[in-house]
């Protein structure tokens, strides 16, 4: 969390946690799996908090996701965002975040939570209670779908539409997310940008570009 203590430390506590975590878990289920990691990070970054000052309030957000076959698993806390982009972009996690409330409840648009004074404050991070809240999403895809994960340094400075634009422009995954962090510095870059793309069915492409039954 940007403006707080340790959050640099915080986010690749978390990451770190979430991946032994999962690594070493028998659970069959990936929401469980998911859901299992996210609570113990959560758990272990509060005691890590307790035992040091200086990392007093630390926390994150936190996205994450695992395909399986057609079907992607969801599990997100905080306002880092996950997408599915191909001919059209979907935001398929919602944000927990104030102004995101205040939308919900008709207070003010979409347009203007954009540039809202409270846009960054959040209400649901790891860390930040000895709970968390997890909202979990499945989503069935389809050839040609590309996943993209990102913190709010990226949505913060790009509007759907240009990132949909940038990730369709790009044959390359690896340009696609670098054009997209470009774009975000030129705009202004006032937050750290995290990116992670997702092209799920990338193994199907045979050498003429066509796409296997």
């Amino acid at each position: 969390m940007g403006g707080h203590n340790a959050g640099d430390y915080a986010s690749r506590f978390t990451v770190d946690t979430m991946v032994e975590e999962i690594e070493k878990s028998f659970e069959q289920s990936p929401v469980k799996i998911l859901e299992n990691s996210i609570k113990i990070a959560n758990r272990k970054l509060r005691e890590k908090a307790s035992e040091n000052p200086s990392l007093f309030g630390m926390g994150t957000t936190v996205v994450a996701c695992t395909v399986l076959g057609r079907f992607l698993q969801v599990a997100n806390v905080g306002d880092s965002r996950l997408y599915v982009i191909n001919d059209k972009i979907t935001q398929i996690t919602r944000d927990h975040s104030l102004v995101e409330e205040m939308v919900r409840m008709g207070g003010i648009d979409r347009e203007t939570a954009r540039t809202h004074l409270d846009k960054n404050i959040i209400t649901r991070a790891i860390g930040a209670t000895d709970t968390v809240d997890i909202d979990f999403f499945n989503v069935e895809l389809k050839r040609g779908d590309i996943v993209l994960m990102c913190s709010d340094g990226l949505t913060n400075m790009l509007e759907d539409e240009e990132i949909r634009e940038i990730v369709s422009g790009q044959k390359d995954i690896i340009e696609k997310a670098q054009k997209l962090v470009v774009a975000a510095n030129n705009n202004g870059g006032k937050d750290n940008i995290a990116v992670i793309l997702i092209e799920p069915f990338a193994e199907e492409l045979t050498h003429d570009g066509g796409l296997n039954d």
